[in-house]
């Protein structure tokens, strides 16, 4: 649990937004210059470990093993090869219905914002509403429980911090301290909120902490997997989530 603090909103996140102001108004070079400014600055370290992931991607062969699933082409009208896959996002209904897409954890928005839609959706337009939150990238760490966190140090490993040091457990699991009850990744769960977790992203990421650690891949994901909060999804891939919610009539929402 961790309390929710205004210093959180960081200049990164604020050029990463600014970012995607320049390019919806059409602004390449804006954007550019902005997105760069955010790259630089982030950490030697962080950048570090998450810049080789491609390349211990690369080296184990992950290629062969990442879901095959994503070359398939469905129609609406169509299941796809997981029953269980077609049955989650089979429980996107409603009038109100949206996707929060979340690439990295950006000081737990994505275990806010949900919550602030569904409020004052039914406040002002009252009606059946489904949100989906998809975790990819960066930021699958805030689909798994404290026990992962500590064991596999996820938060100087994602370079996530809890207050001034890094995080040892989830810090965006509940979220308190503001005048919002219902925050987090567990309380939206609880509510019915849909949580996927990107597939490619949890073999890539694992890969990549389990030869940090001298430890087996196909164990670390398999731990991983098994350490995700109840009820969330695991879905082929994050951006695989977010296209087929907006397909199933979800508007798009940029978390991360």
């Amino acid at each position: 649990m961790v309390a929710f603090q205004a210093d959180r909103l960081n200049a990164p996140f604020a050029l990463r937004e600014e970012c995607y102001f320049g390019l919806v108004n059409n602004s390449w070079p804006l954007a550019r210059r902005l997105l760069m400014s955010d790259l630089t600055a982030s950490t030697t370290g962080r950048r570090g470990f998450l810049g080789g992931i491609a390349a211990v991607a690369a080296a184990a062969g992950l290629s062969g093993v990442l879901p095959s699933r994503l070359a398939a082409e469905n129609t609406l009208g169509e299941g796809s090869l997981d029953a269980a896959l077609d049955a989650w996002f089979g429980k996107i209904k409603g009038k109100h219905r949206i996707v929060f897409d979340a690439p990295e954890s950006n000081s737990g928005f994505v275990g806010i914002w949900p919550r602030v839609y569904l409020n004052t959706m039914e406040a002002n337009y009252p009606g059946p509403a489904t949100a989906v939150v998809i975790l990819r990238h960066e930021a699958i760490p805030l689909a798994m429980n404290d026990a992962l966190w500590a064991k596999y140090s996820l938060g100087e490993n994602f370079g996530v911090k809890d207050g001034a040091v890094p995080a040892t457990r989830n810090p965006y699991a509940t979220i308190t301290g503001l005048p919002i009850p219902g925050l987090g990744i567990v309380e939206l769960l609880k509510s019915g909120v849909l949580v996927g977790a990107c597939d490619v992203a949890l073999t890539v990421y694992s890969s990549g902490v389990a030869k940090k650690m001298g430890l087996a891949p196909e164990a670390v994901k398999k731990e991983w997997v098994a350490g995700l909060f109840p009820g969330i999804q695991v879905i082929p891939s994050g951006v695989l989530g977010v296209a087929r919610s907006q397909e199933l009539g979800c508007a798009y929402c940029f978390a991360g």
